[in-house]
């Protein structure tokens, strides 16, 4: 059964951590010169494929004792905090543009450039904490993908307008003070628990 709770919480969590990130200018450079619906292909099922490591990762954790989890998660999302509040703006990097414009070679520029650049990323660790911490994989997972999907879908068609009205750094700001809520809530439950 799939909490909604749970999968609008790790929506946001997502979707305002991932806004600020490379993935998002990425797939604005690649909507503004594919055709956005294969470039949403490959993007989106790159990020499927993050997320079901991830929250593969993050049931593995809930195996161990509830308060090592809290104080895990809690860590953890205090780290992802710092990153978002301490990195610099980054440019947009120069991509490659295939020779051929078919659905397989855009669709599969889209998926590897996902694919590479997002392992390991914040939102694919922070999805793994999520996972552990709600200990509902099917919700988190969902929340987490949509989160994904949603950002690429506003990075590939309407980026540029979005980062024209809302202050790059200020969307930061609000995903750094969720992940520190979210930290501060976790190691609570750790020394409470």
């Amino acid at each position: 059964m799939i909490s909604i709770t749970v999968t609008a919480i790790v929506f946001g969590v997502v979707f305002l951590a991932e806004l600020p990130d490379k993935t998002a200018l990425a797939g604005l450079v690649l909507g503004t010169r594919y055709r956005a619906s294969y470039v949403f292909a490959g993007v989106a099922a790159a990020f499927l494929l993050h997320v079901v490591l991830a929250v593969a990762a993050g049931s593995v954790l809930t195996l161990l004792p509830q308060q090592i989890v809290h104080a895990l998660t809690g860590v953890l999302f205090l780290g992802g905090a710092a990153v978002l509040l301490l990195k610099k703006d980054e440019g947009e990097e120069e991509i490659k543009k295939p020779a051929d414009q078919s659905f397989w070679k855009v669709a599969g520029t889209g998926f590897m450039l996902i694919l590479v650049a997002e392992f390991g990323d914040l939102t694919q660790i922070m999805t793994a904490n999520l996972a552990a911490r709600y200990d509902d994989p099917v919700s988190v997972g969902l929340g987490a993908v949509l989160g994904l999907w949603a950002v690429a879908g506003l990075g590939i068609v309407g980026g540029k307008a979005l980062m024209k009205r809302v202050p790059l750094r200020l969307i930061t700001q609000i995903a750094a003070l969720l992940m520190l809520g979210l930290g501060v809530w976790s190691l609570y439950e750790a020394i409470a628990g």
